[in-house]
């Protein structure tokens, strides 16, 4: 991936909200940043993706990564662009680990407003933790759901991905 800066944006090729789109892409938040850049801590842009900070960052160094293009969520992303993005992502990460040192990063991609999405246009946070931090945990200790019903949503994924 060529990581640069670029200076030239045309928000028509690259943010411009599909009519069929569900609301969010008119007057997009995250689609002013990807044509104008506005007032963030831009820390990527490329021809599709671009990290900046949010502007209340969880932890110093929190990112998010945002495809240049208005996408809404993961079920509208085209393979290629996710490629992209997961390769900024990794590139990030690295430059946030070396720079910041933290002791682990959470990766976190939210999908609709009952998984907390607040912001219409897919993105992926890159928040740096330390082992003190006051974020809270992410994952709930322990899982008890049956045996039985995890068997048969494995196999109804499954019979989808064939």
């Amino acid at each position: 991936m060529h990581l640069h800066a670029m200076t030239a944006l045309d928000h028509n090729a690259t943010c411009a909200p599909d009519p069929e789109a569900e609301p969010g892409a008119v007057g997009c938040d995250f689609c002013g940043i990807a044509a104008e850049g506005g007032e963030t801590h831009e820390v990527l842009r490329t021809d599709t993706v671009i990290g900046f900070f949010p502007l209340f960052p969880a932890a110093i160094g929190h990112t998010l990564l945002i495809p240049r293009a208005h996408v809404p969520d993961i079920w509208s992303l085209e393979p290629a662009l996710a490629g992209a993005l997961a390769e900024a992502s990794v590139a990030v990460a690295h430059a946030i680990r070396s720079a910041l040192r933290p002791d682990g990063l959470s990766v976190v991609q939210s999908n609709g407003r009952s998984a907390s999405q607040t912001v219409m246009h897919l993105h992926v946070h890159l928040v740096p933790r330390w082992e003190d931090d006051a974020l809270p945990r992410i994952w709930p200790t322990r899982s008890a759901w049956p045996e039985h019903r995890l068997a048969a949503a494995g196999a109804a994924i499954r019979s989808r991905l064939d």
